[in-house]
Formats: C-alpha cells, structure tokens, sequence
C-alpha cells in the first residue's frame, strides 16, 4: 500500500467528526498507529458550495449535489484518494470513474426532535414554528400537524442549535446519527417513529467514495458492512424511479431481520396533505435484487403520485 491515504472531508463539525471515525478505522484496517495518523492517512479539508450558500434551499443552488461536488471533483483529480459522504447527501448517479467502495455500518436512521421546551412532536401548541431546510421532513410533520409553521433551518448543527435556544423556533428536526456522532444525543427530545418520519435513503450511513481503480483497495472490504449496504442499495433503488432530490418530499427505509429485508418507500406533496406508500419484501443479500425491488416499489409509488416537484 502507498501512503499517504489522503480523505477528503468538509470542513463542518459533523464531517470533520464523521472523517475523523473512517480516518482511524482505515489506519486501523492499514496497520497504521494512531501516532501516525495524521502522516499516512491525513484529512483534506475542502470547502463545499453547500456549505458556503446557508440562507437559501439546497434546491436553490443545486440540490444535494452541492455538498459533494467539490470533492469528487479533489478525487478526480487526484488531489485526495477517498471521500467521506454522509449517504443521503450523495447523488443517485456517480460521476464517470468514481464509486460508492464501502459503506460502514449504519448510525440510527430515525430523525430526532429537538426542543428546550417541548417534550416531544405531539407536546408541540398550535402554530408553533418548527425549524427544519427539508422538503421531506416538511411535508411528513405538516401531514400530521397542517397547523405548524415550517421555517426554513440551514447550517451546521451548532448554529442550528444556537438558534433553537435563542427562541426562534419551537422546535427542529435533525437527524439521530450526526447528534449522536457528536456525543450530542441528550439534546434528542424524541427519536421519531419511521412509521411516520419516514427516512430519507441512506440516512444515518456513510458513504466512502474512491476512483474506480481503487474500490478494491486493502481497506475497502474492511470498513464494507454488508447488511447496510444491502439496505442502502434498496433505498437507493428507490430514490432513482423517484427522482429523489431536495425538489421532491421521499422517503425509503430498509430493515433487515434474518435473511429478510423490508423496504418501506414514499412520496409526499410538499404540504402534506397527500402521501403515497408502497412496502416491499426479499429474502436474500444479493446488492442487484434489493437495488430491483427499490426501483419497483418506487415506480409503483411515482406512478401513483405523479409529479410532485417542488417548483422554483
């Protein structure tokens, strides 16, 4: 193996913690020292788009993709040999000579609700302002409560929290995984169910990403975590026939128990008042089969729901 392995990161919190964990299990997966680590598997720290433009919408500037570019575009050119991706940030199609080469076992997928004075989503009064930048999240908590206000929340979780405590919402919605990756998890004021907080694909997981060259290098399969990858792909399955991205309100989760998976997909209108779902089972760890039955499932549900894109 030749060194150094070089990751490339964002520059938040969150990523620098979530580079920080794949960075010492490479080593580890290396026979590299903790010592060592900065030397033989350094962090590249590369600015996103994504996290310069905080005060408009992802679909305002791009969509998801802008928290990726920049580095894919650092991989390619060979300034960095690995990128850390949270997974629900990673576009459906990967650029020509780049690919998904591990994915680590997965951190709790649920959404989490956040409050100083609250003690859970249906403690919420009426009208009370709910701080959240997803479509998807959006829509699910107007589907159960229309009265809310939905107000627009971007950021790193930091100031997102910030502004919580400085009384300008109610409430937010984050994800589980990043809190509890921050050792943040006693903020969570309630995991929300999936039955009804439907995850985004891939959340909670990670994605390392690599040249087409590299996907079998020493590392990879160490760090790979066959049953979230096979969830992954079936969700990601179902985010492609959905045409998933910061436009559109879909959701996808999958469950593995024994050699059974379940696949549970939707699509929501933007104010929630309309929602279509489709569940779905195999038994099986074949990647192929479970990326067919999220494209079934979800063109069963885009066929129902038509085109609910969110217009800009």
């Amino acid at each position: 193996m030749t060194f150094p392995v070089r990751i490339g990161t964002r520059r938040s919190k969150l990523a620098l913690t979530q580079s920080g964990m794949m960075q010492r299990a490479i080593g580890r997966a290396l026979g590299v020292a903790d010592a060592d680590l900065a030397r033989d598997v350094p962090l590249v720290e590369i600015v996103t788009t994504g996290d310069r433009v905080q005060d408009r919408r992802l679909l305002e500037i791009g969509g998801k993709a802008m928290f990726t570019k920049e580095i894919e575009e650092a991989l390619l050119a060979g300034r960095i040999d690995v990128a850390v991706h949270s997974m629900k940030d990673v576009p459906a199609e990967q650029p020509p000579g780049l690919a998904v080469a591990a994915i680590p076992e997965r951190e709790d997928a649920r959404d989490a609700f956040v409050s100083t004075d609250y003690a859970d989503f249906a403690a919420l009064p009426h009208g009370a302002r709910l701080g959240t930048a997803s479509l998807r999240r959006q829509a699910q908590a107007l589907a159960l409560r229309p009265d809310l206000k939905i107000e627009m929340l971007r950021g790193n979780v930091d100031t997102r929290l910030r502004r919580l405590a400085e009384g300008e919402f109610e409430a937010i919605l984050l994800a589980a995984a990043g809190l509890n990756r921050l050792g943040l998890s006693e903020v969570i004021r309630e995991c929300l169910s999936p039955d009804v907080f439907l995850p985004a694909p891939g959340q909670g997981a990670l994605a390392l990403q690599t040249r087409i060259e590299d996907i079998d290098a020493p590392w990879v399969s160490a760090l790979n975590h066959a049953p979230t990858a096979l969830a992954v792909a079936a969700e990601r399955g179902a985010m492609t026939a959905l045409e998933g991205s910061c436009r559109t309100a879909v959701g996808a989760h999958a469950v593995i128990n024994g050699d059974r998976l379940t696949l549970t997909t939707e699509m929501l209108s933007p104010d929630g008042a309309a929602r279509w779902r489709r569940i779905g089972t195999m038994d099986g760890t074949d990647l192929e089969q479970a990326t067919i039955l999220g494209q079934r499932l979800g063109a069963e549900v885009h066929a129902d729901a038509g085109d609910q894109r969110i217009e800009i």
